[in-house]
């Protein structure tokens, strides 16, 4: 086995079975040689407290460390695993594995998750899954799902998939391609039972962090007012109601618009983004997100007008009017020097402070306020399709390269009593994010 893992190759003896794709694990089937020790510990851990976990990437329940509990099953185990199993697994791959004891309880329920990662953390060598599950089949979630990665070592697809097994160990070595996740469970009466940890050791060398390339930005497009004469409720064009939502905005940093669009329209595209003719392809990778994104060419004539409106000169300077974000040239300065900043460097830009009235007369000059600073305003975005399985993750890279933008959401296709508040609003969201989305839904 030894030979095996080093080498990268397949192995098998028993109930041990190593394989190295999409990377090294190894599968142990009756892990515990008494069937009556697996049961006293399961119940043990079934008594202990369970906290809720839930972020972006997760939902379980986990119990505290286990390195201080006295049961004497729990006990019994931690002391195998941390003693003879952990020399043992040290010969095996090669390495002196630290005497450090990280090892817990986990139960995964109805809709619990654990989505697309790598587990790596500074000083995590190896880890280890031992379940102690009622009979499960895939149908019921809740799978060991195993990546491959790309060239970039970015997780691309699900390579393996693991169903939960009584008395069964699974150990996978900590690695920039280790991708895993636990399937959503669907059972909803079933509990996944398992006991998890890492073995501590000296981390794998790690390549540098893949950066994304930047999604793609591009000015406003010269389109007049008719435009939202023609898409936009009529009452979000009135001067005043706009200034009651600039106050709103500026209180909130994030406003929402019911019945943004003229309802004819607002239809008209709602089912138009349910045609067949639509291409949608998947959005990766899955350690950040997943969900599906149009192909833009192939969107209904109605589609591609609305998305004309979000991209459009007026709809930017309505977005000022509505946030008091300096998004368009002919918005108001906030102060002074703002004012002075602009000038200055619309002066430079025609060669002469004198001439920058004159250069304000062209559709092409836009300006965005950040702190003092005049930037040109951009905006990218995409259609998406969201579905059960659909998520966004944080992830380190935004942190970065964050900077200020203005988040935009117009869902449809929302139905049911949850949905039925979002129907037809308009989302405005400041803070700092990695991208300006025009978004559907």
């Amino acid at each position: 086995m030894k030979e095996a893992w080093g080498c990268g190759t397949h192995w098998s003896q028993g109930n041990v079975e190593l394989d190295c794709h999409p990377f090294p694990h190894c599968i142990i089937k009756n892990f515990l040689s008494s069937k009556t020790f697996g049961e006293n510990l399961q119940r043990e851990l079934l008594e202990l407290n369970f906290h809720e976990k839930s972020n972006d990437l997760y939902k379980f329940k986990q119990s505290d460390d286990l390195k201080k509990r006295k049961e004497p099953h729990i006990a019994g185990l931690r002391a195998a695993l941390f003693g003879p199993f952990r020399s043992w697994l040290g010969d095996v791959l090669g390495v002196e594995l630290e005497t450090t004891v990280d090892v817990s309880c986990a139960r995964y329920e109805y809709t619990d998750v654990l989505l697309c990662h790598d587990d790596e953390l500074e000083g995590r060598r190896v880890a280890f899954i031992l379940y102690l599950v009622p009979p499960w089949e895939s149908s019921d979630g809740g799978t060991l799902d195993l990546y491959a990665t790309d060239s970039h070592f970015q997780p691309q697809s699900i390579a393996k998939v693991l169903v939960p097994s009584w008395n069964t160990l699974v150990l996978f070595e900590v690695s920039p391609v280790s991708f895993h996740q636990v399937r959503e469970v669907l059972s909803q009466d079933k509990c996944r039972l398992s006991v998890s940890g890492w073995f501590h050791g000296s981390s794998l060398e790690r390549p540098p962090r893949y950066k994304e390339p930047p999604f793609p930005r591009t000015p406003h497009l010269p389109r007049d007012e008719t435009v939202l004469l023609e898409w936009v409720n009529p009452v979000y064009l009135d001067i005043s109601y706009q200034e009651k939502i600039q106050e709103e905005f500026e209180d909130s940093s994030e406003i929402q618009l019911k019945d943004f669009l003229r309802e004819e329209k607002f239809k008209e595209v709602g089912d138009a983004l349910q045609q067949a003719q639509i291409l949608w392809m998947k959005r990766g990778p899955p350690n950040k997100r997943c969900f599906e994104v149009a192909s833009l060419d192939t969107l209904p004539e109605c589609v591609t007008e609305c998305w004309e409106l979000l991209n459009s000169e007026a709809f930017f300077l309505l977005l000022s009017n509505f946030t008091g974000l300096r998004l368009h040239y002919l918005c108001p300065a906030d102060s002074e020097d703002e004012e002075e900043a602009k000038q200055k460097m619309e002066g430079e830009a025609a060669g002469s402070s004198t001439e920058s009235s004159a250069a304000n007369t062209k559709p092409h000059m836009q300006w965005l306020y950040v702190g003092t600073e005049l930037s040109t305003p951009v905006c990218c975005g995409n259609v998406r399709r969201w579905s059960h399985g659909s998520y966004t993750l944080l992830h380190d890279g935004e942190a970065e390269k964050a900077e200020y933008a203005l988040d935009l959401l117009l869902p449809f296709g929302c139905t049911g009593e949850h949905t039925s508040k979002i129907k037809g609003r308009f989302y405005c969201f400041f803070h700092s994010i990695t991208e300006m989305f025009c978004l559907f839904i």
